[in-house]
């Protein structure tokens, strides 16, 4: 199956319309990816915004994951992976659970998909666009069983702290298509927005915080972070449970 022309164009945000919590950029793809992309993403991937890769939907209109997946299995939604290996680390260690990887740039969602055919993994798929668009238009309530988003862009600069993903908005959306007990994992190197972090996910009414803490075990140390961490920049993680 082959793709059209204008598959991964990204949809330009209306009047009215939340603003987006990353910016879209080009970056060349190199042949395997290109080829990834071709072979890889009809078959493990689709797309938020278009029709011509879309979704299996459930009666309702939400998103059927177990069309998806080939299975009915615990979801954990990835927001932003990045180039992909800690959600292919991650799971590869967790074969019990489904793993939604959602990304906005092409070079990490190629780069994911070569990872997980290298891995031969059945329980990741991808899907190209604004994750918190899946989740307000095709994720029905209580879908998830965990949310994780690992370093995601901190807009240091104050005029721009309105784009960040870790707000109450946000959370409060993401919190909704968690199960009762299910986690939102979030993680940052930029320490400004790590208490930012901990404190939006504190003072959630319907999460319970585990409070501002270093990396879990379960955890795997990223790319991103390898170098954050050579350039002497340490990770903090968050992690809460919505309240039963």
């Amino acid at each position: 199956m082959s793709l059209p022309s204008d598959a991964f164009q990204h949809v330009a945000s209306r009047p009215h319309e939340p603003l987006r919590t990353f910016h879209p950029r080009r970056a060349a793809l190199g042949r395997d990816r290109e080829d990834a992309l071709a072979r890889l993403f009809p078959r493990w991937g689709f797309s938020v915004h278009d029709e011509a890769a879309p979704f299996p939907r459930t009666d309702d209109g939400h998103l059927d994951a177990g069309t998806l997946f080939g299975r009915h299995a615990p979801l954990v939604l990835e927001i932003g992976p990045g180039m992909g290996d800690t959600t292919v680390a991650m799971a590869a260690a967790d074969p019990g659970r489904d793993y939604l990887a959602v990304e906005v740039h092409l070079p990490g969602l190629a780069q994911l998909l070569l990872l997980v055919e290298r891995a031969g993994l059945s329980n990741v798929r991808v899907a190209h666009g604004d994750a918190l668009e899946l989740v307000r238009h095709a994720l029905a309530p209580d879908a998830l069983d965990a949310v994780h988003a690992f370093f995601p862009d901190p807009w240091p600069k104050a005029r721009h702290h309105k784009r960040r993903l870790v707000q109450p908005e946000h959370v409060a959306l993401l919190r909704s298509r968690l199960r009762p007990g299910g986690t939102l994992h979030v993680a940052t190197d930029w320490e400004p927005y790590a208490h930012q972090m901990a404190q939006v996910l504190a003072d959630d009414p319907g999460l319970v915080s585990e409070g501002l803490g270093g990396r879990p075990a379960h955890r795997p140390v990223t790319k991103f972070e390898s170098r954050a961490l050579a350039e002497g920049r340490r990770s903090y993680d968050v992690v809460a449970r919505r309240r039963a």
